[in-house]
């Protein structure tokens, strides 16, 4: 199901897409997976859960409740709109993506961070029962950003964390900041950290992108970026801290926008890991 969420004051609506998992659900509620950049994520997600769910003894896979958080488009992405919503403050202005076109404004996640924490898990409750310690946020790129920023920020709404090609360089790496911050405090006890890039997310590019033209301007973004190096340093550093579980993979392969699937794939594993006796 989906359907559109718009906070009092906000001037645009949310399109948020649910899938909740048949039979009767846990006494202590449904794990719950919440996902950023849902028009792109959720049928993914929901072909998942159904497959791996149904195969527990085989995956380590229960079923649970899925909630991407998206826009109201048919587009997989609104690019104007998840430029703001996704990046951690303060926040910068720059040109228009296209010429005549609105100027892009970033640092918008603390105000998107409360909407999926309040609203967004309010509206899922009302839909099925969730347990609240269950529940996991997971972004790719800028929403790898952004579940790395609500952690940072000390959410207590989810325990675990699943950042794939986390863009942690963006503006002039601020999210550093953050994880600084966060380092000198006490996690909380359990809490689960799950980072992921791409084999070719850091200086080797994929075999199809050399001899082309743009091969040297990717080579480039890419030494910039650092996606792959700076996601291994971050879970090297973040696994020294007491009370949480650290895990980082990097997927033989994989670019910055194949890495969607297998990471999907990945995000579901971490949130809908089976209990066992």
């Amino acid at each position: 199901m989906a359907f559109d969420l718009r906070p009092q004051g906000a001037a645009e609506p949310w399109r948020v897409f649910v899938y909740v998992p048949p039979g009767t659900p846990p006494a202590s509620g449904w794990p719950l997976l919440a996902i950023t950049d849902g028009n792109a994520m959720i049928a993914t997600a929901v072909d998942a859960v159904r497959v791996q769910g149904a195969y527990p003894d085989a995956t380590n896979v229960e079923p649970g409740v899925v909630a991407a958080i998206g826009y109201p488009t048919e587009a997989a992405y609104d690019s104007l709109r998840r430029s703001f919503d996704l990046s951690p403050p303060p926040g910068r202005t720059y040109p228009p993506f296209t010429e005549g076109g609105p100027t892009v404004r970033t640092g918008g996640a603390d105000g998107f961070r409360r909407f999926v924490e309040t609203d967004v898990l309010d509206a899922v409750a009302r839909l099925a029962p969730i347990d609240p310690a269950r529940r996991t946020l997971f972004g790719h790129s800028f929403g790898g950003l952004f579940a790395l920023h609500a952690l940072f920020s000390g959410t207590g709404a989810f325990s675990r964390f699943v950042a794939a090609s986390p863009t942690i360089y963006w503006e002039d790496g601020v999210l550093l900041d953050a994880e600084e911050r966060f380092r000198t405090r006490s996690a909380r006890e359990g809490t689960v950290v799950h980072l992921s890039a791409g084999e070719y997310e850091g200086d080797a590019l994929a075999p199809f992108q050399y001899g082309r033209e743009d091969t040297e301007k990717r080579r480039a973004a890419a030494r910039s970026v650092r996606t792959l190096d700076l996601t291994r340093a971050m879970a090297a550093r973040l696994a020294k801290l007491p009370g949480l579980r650290v895990e980082c993979e990097t997927y033989p392969g994989e670019t910055h926008m194949t890495m969607l699937p297998v990471s999907v794939s990945r995000a579901v594993r971490v949130a809908f890991e089976a209990r066992r006796p």
